[in-house]
Formats: C-alpha cells, sequence, structure tokens
C-alpha cells in the first residue's frame, strides 16, 4: 500500500476500533492457482498478543483453508470512503489550481493463519459472532432457536480460521493535505450529501488533524 507520512495512521487502538466497526474483510491469499481474494466477517480479539488475533470461518468447499493454512495473508478492512470534488475547495475559486480526489480509511492487517476443524471452537465463535451483531435488535436471534441437529449440519459444513496479526498499517487519507479552508469545504459539501458514508467522512475530515 502506498502510504505517505501524512496519510499513515499507526495508532493500534484506531485501527482495532475501524476493524471492530467494519468486520466485513477481504482476505488475500496465496495458493496453488496465485492469489485469491475471499470476502467474509472476521471478530477481532484485540487482548490476544501485540496486534490482536482475528477468528472467523469459511465454507468447507473452499478450498482457502486448507491452500494457505500456516502461510502468511493479508486482510484489507475498509471504513468511510468518499469521492471529493474540487468544487468544494476555497482555492479553486482563487485560482482554479485543482482536481478531484477519493477519501478513504483502510487497515492492512497481516498475520499467519491457521485452521480449526473443531465443531466446540466453531460453535463458541459464532455464538459470540451472533450475539454481537445480533444485540442491536429487538429480538436477537439466538443458535439455540435453531433445531440442534440442524446446527450440526450446518457446522459440518464449515471449517474455522485463525489470523494471529503480525502487522498492522493504517492509511487515512481525509484532506490532511489540504488547507484548512478546503477542508472546512469538504466538510460541509459531504454533510450536504447525505449519505451515512459522506456522513462519517466529514467526521473525519473535521475531527483528524492535519500534520
Amino acid at each position: 500500500m502506498y502510504l505517505p507520512a501524512h496519510f499513515e495512521e499507526n495508532r493500534v487502538e484506531v485501527l482495532h476500533a475501524l476493524m471492530g466497526e467494519h468486520p466485513f474483510a477481504t482476505l488475500i491469499t496465496q495458493g496453488d492457482e496465485g492469489l485469491m481474494a475471499n470476502h467474509l466477517p472476521l471478530h477481532l480479539d484485540p487482548e490476544a498478543g501485540p496486534f490482536g488475533v482475528l477468528q472467523g470461518h469459511v465454507a468447507r468447499a473452499n478450498p482457502v483453508w486448507k491452500q494457505a493454512a500456516d502461510s502468511e495473508v493479508l486482510v484489507v478492512f475498509h471504513g468511510p470512503q468518499a469521492y471529493v470534488t474540487p468544487s468544494w475547495y476555497e482555492t479553486k475559486r482563487e485560482h482554479g489550481k485543482a482536481v478531484p480526489t477519493w477519501n478513504y480509511v483502510v487497515v492492512h492487517a497481516r498475520g499467519r493463519l491457521r485452521t480449526i476443524d473443531d465443531a466446540d471452537w466453531l460453535l463458541a465463535n459464532l455464538e459470540a459472532l451472533v450475539a454481537h451483531h445480533e444485540a442491536g435488535f429487538a429480538e436477537p436471534w439466538q443458535i439455540s432457536d435453531a433445531p440442534p441437529d440442524y446446527i450440526d449440519k450446518m457446522l459440518a459444513a464449515i471449517v474455522g480460521i485463525e489470523i494471529e496479526l503480525t502487522e498492522l498499517k493504517g492509511k487515512w487519507k481525509v484532506s490532511q493535505n489540504q488547507p484548512s479552508v478546503n477542508r472546512a469545504g469538504v466538510v460541509a459539501g459531504l454533510r450536504e450529501l447525505g449519505t451515512a458514508d459522506a456522513a462519517a467522512m466529514a467526521d473525519l475530515v473535521a475531527t483528524t488533524l492535519a500534520p
């Protein structure tokens, strides 16, 4: 990842926060057929090791759990992103020297993947995942709501994965390279768009200090 110093974010707690808020990640592996990308939710245990541990599962029919076992992998977490028009820049009105760009925040997490083919581990992991994501519903679904034999069948169709993280890199491209007058224009323009990503990006531009 190209990472200019003024866009670098290396505070582990900030990176962990994005990973927790946006758990649907891209797992990139190198296998017999070359590079492979899989998209899946991953649960972060921030207390395990210096950078945390990611846990999740894949379909047993997915070859990634065999091909990537005990190998280094890259996991990409995507946060808010938004197109930025130069029309929001005050300096564009002054001299016209401005071009469009794209603001975004991402975390690249590296580590070694291991597979866990154990029904008890999978059940505990799934219960934690479900409890977390069902918490906001009026009537949260629980694994115990389904027939036990059905759950056993579903568990047999998946394999657990765990990634002990060895490196975290964050890129917060949120208009730090612009003067304050342009940053104010970006915040105002994004808020007018009214989308969730635009609002989240506006908050990031407004609160991230320029170097």
